[in-house]
């Protein structure tokens, strides 16, 4: 597939402005495992084939296992992730999909079962922020396969 255009050359601003709430979203507090689940999760229902590639190697690199990302997609029946991801994933799939129900209030009062305030704030900044990068991949038809996870510092 071909890229249709470099976003990241032709807005450089507001690739910095995104790499700026990614820094953030980082250093929220927020476990990385759980940050990495909810980036494939929302890869996975926006078919985003660059960002399940870039997440896909990034979980793997920071340590999760195949099992965990094979059963993603069927995170409800799986019996690997703790209830506390559960919530977190049922909010990923409730806000990336929002006008199918326009995030019910049960799944809230799940989610916040599990979350304080902040932490749900931050969780919610992490899901548009991927819904985002997936939408901008999209359009442009950033080829999947080339990321690279980078060197540790």
């Amino acid at each position: 597939m071909q890229m249709r255009l470099n976003f990241f050359k032709a807005a450089p601003d507001a690739y910095h402005a995104m790499s700026e709430l990614e820094k953030y979203i980082s250093h929220s507090g927020l476990d990385h495992t759980l940050l990495h689940m909810v980036k494939l999760r929302v890869s996975q229902i926006n078919g985003c084939a660059y960002c399940l590639d870039m997440h896909w190697k990034d979980a793997r690199a920071a340590g999760e296992t195949e099992q965990r990302l094979y059963g993603l997609d069927a995170w409800e029946e799986a019996p690997y992730y703790s209830d506390r991801e559960r919530a977190a994933l049922k909010w990923t799939e409730a806000v990336t999909k929002v006008t199918e129900g326009h995030v019910p209030e049960a799944v809230f009062e799940q989610v916040r079962a599990h979350f304080g305030e902040k932490e749900l704030s931050d969780l919610t900044w992490a899901i548009a922020a991927i819904n985002a990068w997936n939408r901008m991949a999209i359009a442009f038809r950033s080829p999947a396969g080339s990321y690279k996870v980078p060197a540790k510092a």
